[in-house]
């Protein structure tokens, strides 16, 4: 790479350019999408600032609540919560908002409503704030069917539905991953800028993948599948090169690793959670979108994780994803002890 060349570009794809030359594909577009996908790259922007000087800020710490998933709120959740809540009913493109730390879907005023329902994760693996651990915010969009007026049965849809979904990771550097159903980019701020500069082009997930993460400490719980290929990961049986273990507990960081370097990501349900820890529409459905648009496979255990239908905002549910070959190999384990 010639990096002198790559510091006097001065032709850069920007995520706005980017998101602009997506909507031009379809002649019909409002460019409604465009306007809110801008805002909630604003909050993004707004949450970067805010975690790379939250230990000077006074921002790290516990606010002194929980949320409704019985989580110790941080003062960095609360705050962030309320940037990404600004900045989409802000956008006057909204109409229904389901937010991690909010126990009720958010029903935008009927002056600033508009035709899109956004789920989201404000800030994902806030308990790693404190030891400067990479954190981040995911984010899915649906549109409202036609004729529907805005209610929670709106945002209960498969994942299948949803149109776009990314996630922005707040690490050694700002990088904002997008998908709007055509392939998966990834972006950088610039800090110097104040803007996200495409960096990773049509990213594609490898076949198959060297890693798998999941958290070892849940072992004694787990079932038989999740149990045999980990252990097949560790010592496997045909003579090939045992995976890496590799585990951040913050999911952007960890399905973001994944993305690049291919492998599983995982956390199934086990004797002490059998639905699993994560949430279905703002946190499997938009991971599992974008891994999926980059060529690799998510599974519940029982089905394609797209597929799932939720019946509550906060559900929860199994998930392993990544590399199409790996899950492939998780999804044999399971048809093999359900046969």
């Amino acid at each position: 790479m010639d990096h002198a060349a790559d510091a006097m570009r001065t032709d850069l794809m920007t995520i706005t350019r980017h998101v602009l030359n997506e909507q031009s594909r379809f002649p019909e577009a409002r460019g409604d999408l465009t306007i809110l996908l801008n805002n909630i790259v604003l909050g993004c922007k707004f949450v970067c600032s805010s975690v790379s000087k939250a230990g000077l800020a006074k921002l790290i710490g516990l606010a002194g609540e929980t949320n409704v998933q019985g989580e110790e709120q941080k003062k960095l959740d609360v705050l962030s919560n309320h940037v990404f809540i600004n900045a989409l009913v802000s956008s006057g493109r909204t109409n229904v908002l389901v937010s991690e730390e909010n126990e009720e879907a958010i029903f935008v005023e009927s002056s600033k409503r508009g035709r899109y329902c956004v789920v989201f994760d404000p800030l994902d693996g806030s308990s790693n704030i404190d030891c400067g651990v990479s954190i981040g915010t995911i984010f899915g969009i649906y549109m409202l069917k036609e004729g529907a007026s805005g209610t929670v049965e709106d945002v209960l849809q498969p994942g299948t539905a949803m149109l776009a979904a990314g996630y922005c990771m707040y690490g050694s550097s700002c990088t904002l991953v997008l998908s709007t159903g055509a392939g998966v980019n990834g972006f950088t701020l610039d800090p110097s800028l104040g803007e996200f500069i495409l960096t990773h082009p049509n990213i594609k997930i490898p076949k198959k993948g060297k890693i798998y993460s999941v958290n070892e400490g849940n072992a004694k719980h787990w079932d038989g599948p999740t149990t045999k290929y980990v252990e097949n990961a560790k010592f496997p049986k045909d003579g090939s090169s045992p995976k890496s273990l590799r585990y951040i507990g913050s999911m952007v960081a960890d399905v973001h690793r994944t993305l690049l370097y291919g492998g599983i990501f995982m956390y199934p349900g086990d004797k002490k959670s059998p639905k699993g820890k994560l949430r279905v529409l703002y946190e499997v459905f938009p991971m599992s979108f974008l891994v999926e648009q980059a060529g690799g496979q998510s599974f519940t255990g029982k089905q394609r994780a797209l597929e799932l239908v939720p019946a509550h905002i906060h559900d929860r549910s199994p998930i392993f994803l990544g590399s199409s070959d790996d899950v492939e190999e998780i999804k044999a384990l399971y048809a093999a002890e359900s046969a």
